[in-house]
Protein backbone atom coordinates (compact mmCIF):
# COMPACT_ATOMS: atom_id res chain seq x y z
CA UNK A 1 0.00 0.00 0.00
CA UNK A 2 1.77 3.69 -1.30
CA UNK A 3 -0.42 5.18 1.53
CA UNK A 4 0.56 5.54 4.81
CA UNK A 5 -2.69 6.01 7.03
CA UNK A 6 -2.54 9.39 7.70
CA UNK A 7 -4.13 12.95 7.76
CA UNK A 8 -1.80 14.91 5.04
CA UNK A 9 -1.70 18.34 4.66
CA UNK A 10 -0.04 20.48 1.63
CA UNK A 11 -0.94 18.04 -0.65
CA UNK A 12 -2.37 20.32 -3.54
CA UNK A 13 -1.71 18.77 -6.90
CA UNK A 14 -4.26 20.09 -9.54
CA UNK A 15 -7.40 18.44 -10.12
CA UNK A 16 -9.45 17.20 -12.92
CA UNK A 17 -11.48 14.20 -11.98
CA UNK A 18 -13.86 13.55 -8.81
CA UNK A 19 -15.62 10.81 -8.13
CA UNK A 20 -18.50 10.99 -5.47
CA UNK A 21 -19.71 7.66 -3.92
CA UNK A 22 -23.22 8.78 -3.95
CA UNK A 23 -25.85 9.15 -6.23
CA UNK A 24 -26.54 11.61 -8.04
CA UNK A 25 -28.56 14.21 -6.89
CA UNK A 26 -31.11 17.23 -8.91
CA UNK A 27 -29.71 20.13 -7.19
CA UNK A 28 -25.89 20.19 -5.43
CA UNK A 29 -23.76 23.03 -5.01
CA UNK A 30 -21.18 20.33 -6.75
CA UNK A 31 -22.48 21.27 -9.77
CA UNK A 32 -21.17 24.99 -9.02
CA UNK A 33 -17.92 23.72 -7.71
CA UNK A 34 -17.68 21.78 -11.17
CA UNK A 35 -18.30 24.91 -13.55
CA UNK A 36 -16.35 27.27 -11.38
CA UNK A 37 -12.94 24.89 -11.04
CA UNK A 38 -13.27 23.50 -14.39
CA UNK A 39 -13.59 20.14 -12.79
CA UNK A 40 -15.48 16.58 -13.85
CA UNK A 41 -17.21 15.25 -11.13
CA UNK A 42 -18.93 11.87 -11.54
CA UNK A 43 -21.51 9.84 -9.28
CA UNK A 44 -21.93 6.50 -8.15
CA UNK A 45 -23.31 4.71 -5.31
CA UNK A 46 -20.86 2.25 -3.69
CA UNK A 47 -23.26 0.74 -1.71
CA UNK A 48 -27.07 0.05 -2.35
CA UNK A 49 -30.35 -0.91 -0.09
CA UNK A 50 -31.79 -4.31 -0.97
CA UNK A 51 -35.32 -5.42 0.13
CA UNK A 52 -35.56 -9.28 2.66
CA UNK A 53 -37.86 -11.42 0.61
CA UNK A 54 -41.04 -12.23 1.99
CA UNK A 55 -40.30 -15.95 2.36
CA UNK A 56 -36.85 -14.92 4.28
CA UNK A 57 -38.66 -12.32 6.55
CA UNK A 58 -41.31 -15.40 7.58
CA UNK A 59 -38.90 -17.40 8.51
CA UNK A 60 -38.03 -15.01 11.52
CA UNK A 61 -41.77 -15.75 12.79
CA UNK A 62 -42.02 -12.26 13.72
CA UNK A 63 -45.32 -10.41 12.40
CA UNK A 64 -45.61 -6.67 12.43
CA UNK A 65 -49.47 -6.92 13.01
CA UNK A 66 -48.55 -8.63 16.45
CA UNK A 67 -47.25 -5.37 17.48
CA UNK A 68 -49.18 -2.32 18.32
CA UNK A 69 -45.84 0.19 17.92
CA UNK A 70 -43.79 1.03 15.68
CA UNK A 71 -40.33 2.74 15.71
CA UNK A 72 -39.16 4.17 12.05
CA UNK A 73 -35.41 5.10 11.88
CA UNK A 74 -35.34 5.93 8.35
CA UNK A 75 -37.79 6.24 5.29
CA UNK A 76 -36.17 3.32 4.19
CA UNK A 77 -37.38 1.32 6.74
CA UNK A 78 -41.22 2.58 5.94
CA UNK A 79 -40.69 1.43 2.51
CA UNK A 80 -39.47 -2.54 3.08
CA UNK A 81 -41.99 -1.98 6.46
CA UNK A 82 -44.67 -1.65 3.94
CA UNK A 83 -43.62 -3.95 0.98
CA UNK A 84 -43.65 -7.09 3.32
CA UNK A 85 -46.64 -5.99 4.88
CA UNK A 86 -48.56 -5.78 1.81
CA UNK A 87 -46.79 -9.22 0.19
CA UNK A 88 -47.43 -10.74 3.27
CA UNK A 89 -51.08 -9.65 3.46
CA UNK A 90 -51.03 -8.08 6.90
CA UNK A 91 -52.67 -5.05 7.38
CA UNK A 92 -52.00 -3.01 10.39
CA UNK A 93 -54.64 -2.23 13.18
CA UNK A 94 -55.95 1.55 12.97
CA UNK A 95 -54.63 2.05 16.44
CA UNK A 96 -51.27 1.37 15.72
CA UNK A 97 -48.88 4.15 16.89
CA UNK A 98 -45.91 4.99 14.99
CA UNK A 99 -42.78 7.00 16.32
CA UNK A 100 -40.26 8.55 13.62
CA UNK A 101 -36.72 9.51 14.77
CA UNK A 102 -37.62 12.89 12.50
CA UNK A 103 -40.54 15.37 11.19
CA UNK A 104 -38.93 14.09 7.98
CA UNK A 105 -39.75 10.47 8.67
CA UNK A 106 -43.22 11.14 10.14
CA UNK A 107 -44.20 13.76 6.77
CA UNK A 108 -43.09 10.19 4.81
CA UNK A 109 -45.04 7.87 6.81
CA UNK A 110 -48.18 10.08 5.19
CA UNK A 111 -47.87 7.90 1.62
CA UNK A 112 -48.73 5.43 4.03
CA UNK A 113 -51.26 6.05 6.38
CA UNK A 114 -54.12 8.45 7.10
CA UNK A 115 -52.75 10.09 9.96
CA UNK A 116 -56.25 10.93 11.36
CA UNK A 117 -56.88 7.70 12.13
CA UNK A 118 -53.71 7.05 13.81
CA UNK A 119 -51.44 8.28 15.74
CA UNK A 120 -47.78 9.40 15.22
CA UNK A 121 -44.78 10.92 17.07
CA UNK A 122 -41.57 12.69 15.79
CA UNK A 123 -38.96 13.39 17.41
CA UNK A 124 -35.73 16.24 15.83
CA UNK A 125 -33.42 13.53 14.55
CA UNK A 126 -32.26 10.91 17.71
CA UNK A 127 -34.53 8.10 19.94
CA UNK A 128 -33.73 10.49 23.00
CA UNK A 129 -35.92 12.97 21.59
CA UNK A 130 -38.78 10.95 21.62
CA UNK A 131 -37.94 9.35 24.91
CA UNK A 132 -41.21 11.72 27.03
CA UNK A 133 -43.60 9.80 24.02
CA UNK A 134 -42.34 6.62 24.46
CA UNK A 135 -42.01 6.40 28.10
CA UNK A 136 -45.71 7.37 28.74
CA UNK A 137 -46.61 4.71 26.22
CA UNK A 138 -43.82 1.91 27.37
CA UNK A 139 -46.42 -0.23 29.93
CA UNK A 140 -49.57 -0.05 27.38
CA UNK A 141 -47.30 -0.85 24.28
CA UNK A 142 -45.29 -3.84 22.38
CA UNK A 143 -42.71 -2.42 20.02
CA UNK A 144 -41.49 -3.13 16.67
CA UNK A 145 -38.01 -1.79 15.22
CA UNK A 146 -37.84 -2.39 11.36
CA UNK A 147 -33.95 -2.55 11.05
CA UNK A 148 -31.57 -3.34 8.09
CA UNK A 149 -28.18 -5.72 8.46
CA UNK A 150 -26.48 -2.66 10.21
CA UNK A 151 -29.13 -2.71 13.27
CA UNK A 152 -29.81 0.72 14.95
CA UNK A 153 -27.36 0.11 18.17
CA UNK A 154 -28.66 3.97 19.87
CA UNK A 155 -32.14 2.87 19.72
CA UNK A 156 -31.95 -0.85 20.72
CA UNK A 157 -29.99 0.28 23.21
CA UNK A 158 -32.37 2.90 24.46
CA UNK A 159 -35.10 0.38 23.77
CA UNK A 160 -32.97 -2.20 26.05
CA UNK A 161 -31.53 0.31 28.82
CA UNK A 162 -35.29 1.45 29.47
CA UNK A 163 -36.51 -2.60 29.48
CA UNK A 164 -39.03 -1.89 26.80
CA UNK A 165 -41.25 -4.98 25.34
CA UNK A 166 -39.72 -5.03 22.00
CA UNK A 167 -38.61 -7.00 19.20
CA UNK A 168 -36.62 -5.96 15.59
CA UNK A 169 -36.95 -7.22 12.47
CA UNK A 170 -34.45 -7.04 9.27
CA UNK A 171 -36.13 -6.46 6.67
CA UNK A 172 -33.69 -4.77 4.57
CA UNK A 173 -29.70 -4.90 3.51
CA UNK A 174 -27.11 -2.58 2.82
CA UNK A 175 -24.93 -4.27 0.46
CA UNK A 176 -21.62 -3.45 -1.36
CA UNK A 177 -22.78 -2.49 -5.50
CA UNK A 178 -20.83 -4.05 -8.46
CA UNK A 179 -18.33 -1.53 -9.87
CA UNK A 180 -16.38 -4.03 -11.96
CA UNK A 181 -16.47 -1.26 -15.12
CA UNK A 182 -14.82 1.13 -13.14
CA UNK A 183 -11.44 -1.15 -13.18
CA UNK A 184 -9.25 0.74 -15.85
CA UNK A 185 -10.73 3.76 -14.35
CA UNK A 186 -9.08 6.08 -12.28
CA UNK A 187 -9.92 9.81 -10.65
CA UNK A 188 -7.77 12.30 -9.24
CA UNK A 189 -10.13 12.27 -5.70
CA UNK A 190 -12.58 9.93 -4.11
CA UNK A 191 -15.21 10.91 -2.04
CA UNK A 192 -16.57 9.13 1.01
CA UNK A 193 -19.71 9.39 3.05
CA UNK A 194 -19.63 5.95 5.01
CA UNK A 195 -17.08 3.35 6.27
CA UNK A 196 -19.38 0.95 3.64
CA UNK A 197 -18.36 3.20 1.38
CA UNK A 198 -14.45 2.22 1.98
CA UNK A 199 -15.71 -1.94 2.63
CA UNK A 200 -17.21 -1.45 -0.77
CA UNK A 201 -13.67 -0.08 -2.49
CA UNK A 202 -11.90 -3.29 -1.34
CA UNK A 203 -14.34 -5.61 -2.12
CA UNK A 204 -14.57 -4.80 -5.75
CA UNK A 205 -10.67 -3.84 -5.91
CA UNK A 206 -8.83 -5.76 -3.26
CA UNK A 207 -5.61 -4.37 -4.41
CA UNK A 208 -6.07 -1.08 -4.35
CA UNK A 209 -3.54 1.00 -4.15
CA UNK A 210 -3.88 4.60 -3.60
CA UNK A 211 -0.88 6.02 -5.84
CA UNK A 212 -1.33 9.50 -6.55
CA UNK A 213 -5.48 9.59 -5.79
CA UNK A 214 -6.82 12.03 -3.01
CA UNK A 215 -8.79 10.84 -0.52
CA UNK A 216 -11.51 12.77 0.47
CA UNK A 217 -13.71 11.60 3.99
CA UNK A 218 -16.65 12.78 5.74
CA UNK A 219 -17.06 11.69 9.55
CA UNK A 220 -15.22 10.09 12.22
CA UNK A 221 -16.33 6.36 11.60
CA UNK A 222 -15.27 7.29 7.11
CA UNK A 223 -12.24 8.68 8.84
CA UNK A 224 -11.33 5.89 10.68
CA UNK A 225 -11.69 3.35 8.16
CA UNK A 226 -9.49 4.97 5.79
CA UNK A 227 -6.64 5.08 7.97
CA UNK A 228 -7.10 1.87 9.05
CA UNK A 229 -6.73 0.54 5.52
CA UNK A 230 -3.41 2.67 5.61
CA UNK A 231 -4.75 5.51 3.05
CA UNK A 232 -3.66 9.22 3.33
CA UNK A 233 -6.34 11.59 3.91
CA UNK A 234 -6.09 14.64 1.89
CA UNK A 235 -9.86 15.85 2.18
CA UNK A 236 -11.60 15.95 5.67
CA UNK A 237 -15.09 17.55 6.27
CA UNK A 238 -16.24 18.63 8.88
CA UNK A 239 -13.18 20.78 9.86
CA UNK A 240 -12.46 24.33 11.43
CA UNK A 241 -14.70 26.46 9.61
CA UNK A 242 -15.72 23.64 7.00
CA UNK A 243 -19.05 21.96 7.82
CA UNK A 244 -20.00 20.20 4.46
CA UNK A 245 -17.77 18.02 1.66
CA UNK A 246 -18.76 20.78 -0.79
CA UNK A 247 -16.83 23.38 1.48
CA UNK A 248 -14.30 21.14 1.66
CA UNK A 249 -13.37 20.24 -1.64
CA UNK A 250 -13.81 24.06 -2.70
CA UNK A 251 -11.52 24.77 0.31
CA UNK A 252 -8.91 22.24 -1.81
CA UNK A 253 -10.00 22.93 -5.35
CA UNK A 254 -8.65 27.06 -4.36
CA UNK A 255 -5.12 25.61 -3.65
CA UNK A 256 -4.65 23.20 -6.06
CA UNK A 257 -6.48 24.68 -9.22
CA UNK A 258 -4.97 28.08 -9.34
Amino acid sequence: MSGTGKVEEGTYREIKTILISQPKPERSPYYQIEQKYGVKIDWRPFIHVEGVEEKEFRKKRVYPNDFSAVIFTSKTSIDHFFRLCEEMRIKMSQDTKYFCLSEAISNYLQKFIVYRKRKVFAGKRSILDLKPYLMKHKAKENFFLPVSNLGAKQVTAFLNEHEFNWKDGMMHRTVCSDLSDLSDVTYDVLVFFSPLGINSLYENFPTFKQNHTRMAVYGNSTKQSVLDHGLDINIMAPAPGITSMAMALEAYLKKSNK
